[in-house]
């Protein structure tokens, strides 16, 4: 099945984080990214955010990531998500205006990590971001990193007041609170951010998954959700089931997320290289990734 036989959202429902390949110089590899975002087009991913958590946001400067929106953007036919999000909302003002001067379909933007802010300047912070661009804005919502859950109040009142706040990319791990503001909020656009939460966020009214474990597994998420979304809860079990693995093998504490993402890519032959310093690479990963991708190599189109 491929991924445009099944699409209602403006964004899609299998949306890849995508890694950011790298030259064995550490230089960033465009022609590698525009390769490894076609790859991911024909492989279950209907949707792509760039330079988020997975992308290896914090150690691109801003011209690589404009070069990235751009190239990565008018490359492939579907929907590519720029994370523009700092801790520094002027910083996150300007990146938001350079990356709309591209063919981006929406901005990504990340509650402001290290300097914990109060709820009322992380509002501040996202109408802001939202005020800078004409572009639907998706709030990413990632406590574990950041230090500083955005609250449900926060999120109800961003949704329901700002225009072009239209959705989250939650990786808050609360499924409770995350109904509940879908129940409140139906037109708001929810993602899991989580992609072992995938299937109960979905079953609860998620549109989709950004997903980490959709580098490889993109048509499995696929099918699970639609699974899910024709009530074939038995079926859609058994493929979140076979992706279990893969959702432990990314959050591995040893070796964190991206560094799993690209030495499954490494495996495959297709563009990754090392992460960027301070995370770098962890050999000890690969001879589990040639495993992970086991189950789903028959899908592949190359």
């Amino acid at each position: 099945m491929k991924s445009s036989d099944y699409v209602s959202t403006r964004f899609g429902k299998v949306i890849t984080a995508m890694i950011t390949p790298f030259n064995d110089d550490m230089t960033l590899d465009l022609p590698g990214a525009v390769q490894l975002a076609k790859w991911l087009e024909k492989n279950g991913s209907d949707g792509l955010v760039l330079a988020g958590t997975t992308g290896e946001g914090p150690v691109l400067n801003d011209n690589e990531k404009i070069e990235l929106f751009r190239e990565v953007s008018s490359s492939v036919g579907i929907p590519v998500i720029a994370n523009t999000g700092s801790n520094d909302t002027e910083h996150s003002i300007e990146l938001t205006k350079r990356a709309s001067a591209t063919n981006i379909a929406a901005i990504l933007a990340v509650t402001p990590y290290y300097s914990r802010p109060p709820q009322s300047g992380i509002e501040m912070h996202f109408k802001a971001v939202a005020a800078a661009t004409s572009l639907p804005v998706i709030i990413y919502d990632i406590p574990v990193r950041t230090g500083r859950k955005v609250e449900y109040k926060t999120l109800k009142k961003l949704l329901t007041k700002i225009d072009n706040i239209v959705g989250v990319k939650d990786a808050a791990g609360d499924v409770v609170e995350t109904s509940k503001l879908m129940h409140e909020v139906p037109e708001a656009e929810i993602y899991s951010g989580d992609d072992a939460l995938t299937f109960a966020l979905v079953c609860h009214g998620a549109k989709g998954v950004i997903g980490v474990a959709t580098h490889w597994c993109g048509h499995e998420m696929f099918k699970m959700i639609r699974y899910i979304l024709e009530g074939k809860l038995g079926e859609a079990r058994k493929i979140h089931n076979l992706m279990l693995d893969s959702f432990m093998f990314e959050t591995s504490l040893e070796a964190p997320n991206p560094i799993p993402a690209k030495a499954v890519m490494k495996t495959l032959g297709l563009p990754s290289g090392k992460c960027r310093l301070p995370l770098g690479e962890v050999e000890s990963v690969y001879a589990t990734a040639e495993k992970i991708v086991e189950p789903f190599k028959s899908d592949y189109i190359f």
